[in-house]
């Protein structure tokens, strides 16, 4: 009978060490971001009240990346939105759509690192290397862009409007636009779906 592997628990003592069950040693925060690399899932408790404490720990891993210098993932702009979803009304499917935005960007890396092999292939750094990386940078913060107004229905209704009315309305940019479209419209009855099952 398969079964999925359990996650590693790890220990957090009161002197702040933390304690890998697994391999019976002490580990650093440096440590556990390397098991994250790799894949492996594991669970922090509190030593002495037995909390899980995974939450924080996995903050204070971002924390201390994002301090390292040029090691920055989250831009400011994406921080300060953050922070003003918390006691928002729209709170509860910010994390479910974060989490949907992950997979769909975890699954869109193969395909930007094939894209990348194939413009490395055969010599140096050259336009072709250059153009693939610009083609998938718009495209992802164009999704990421209209993702985001999903959670201000009322903006991109106004703005659409005013287009309309300015006949400034883009012209359509052939299947990849509608791709885009069809994309979000999928994204949207998804958490339509996620918040009617909770």
């Amino acid at each position: 009978m398969a079964s999925e592997k359990e996650p590693t628990v790890i220990k957090k003592y009161a002197n702040r060490r933390l304690y890998h069950t697994g391999t019976s040693s002490y580990v650093t925060l440096e440590d556990l971001a390397g098991l994250v690399r790799g894949g492996e899932d594991f669970v922090v408790y509190d030593a002495k009240s037995g909390e899980d404490i995974t939450r924080s720990v996995l903050a204070q891993i971002i924390f201390d990346e994002e301090a390292k210098d040029g090691q920055n993932l989250l831009p400011i702009a994406f921080l300060r939105q953050l922070i003003r979803f918390y006691g928002d009304s729209m709170q509860a499917l910010v994390p479910r759509y974060l989490e949907f935005s992950m997979d769909h960007l975890t699954k869109d890396q193969g395909q930007f690192r094939e894209q990348m092999t194939k413009a490395f292939t055969g010599g140096a750094f050259g336009g072709g290397a250059l153009d693939a990386i610009q083609q998938q940078t718009r495209a992802n913060m164009a999704l990421f862009t209209d993702a985001f107004r999903m959670f201000n229905p009322f903006a991109a209704a106004a703005a659409a409007a005013k287009a309309k009315e300015e006949g400034t309305a883009a012209p359509a940019k052939g299947d990849d636009l509608g791709d885009l479209k069809r994309e979000l419209g999928e994204m949207r009855e998804r958490l339509d779906k996620l918040t009617k099952t909770k």
